[in-house]
């Protein structure tokens, strides 16, 4: 679209991104002996990808236990209750697509 200048306008279709700096969680650094969340977003293949890797950590990490918790639906937020369950009772999340 010209403006009465000739110019052109371009909007950008991404929008206003807000969101607050977080600084990434500290690192373990070892996985031995550490409990292991794994929360699964109910996406296609997701929970084989998931549990996997959880055997994969468990055999050359030595991670556990393990705990498998799932989200109502991939598309949406993870209930805060959940995420606060998840927080509380272990030590290391991991979660992932699987598409």
């Amino acid at each position: 679209m010209a403006d009465i200048e000739g110019e052109l306008t371009v909007f950008d279709p991404r929008g206003a991104v807000e969101a607050a700096r977080v600084a990434p969680a500290q690192r373990p650094a070892a996985l031995a002996a550490l409990r292991l969340g794994i929360l699964d977003n109910t996406k296609w293949n997701a929970n084989r990808l998931l549990r996997k890797t959880a055997e994969l950590l468990e055999e050359r990490y030595g991670v556990g236990p393990v705990a498998y918790y799932k989200k109502e639906s991939f598309s949406k937020s993870a209930d805060p209750a959940l995420v606060a369950e998840i927080a509380a009772n272990n030590d290391v999340v991991l979660t992932a697509i699987g598409d």
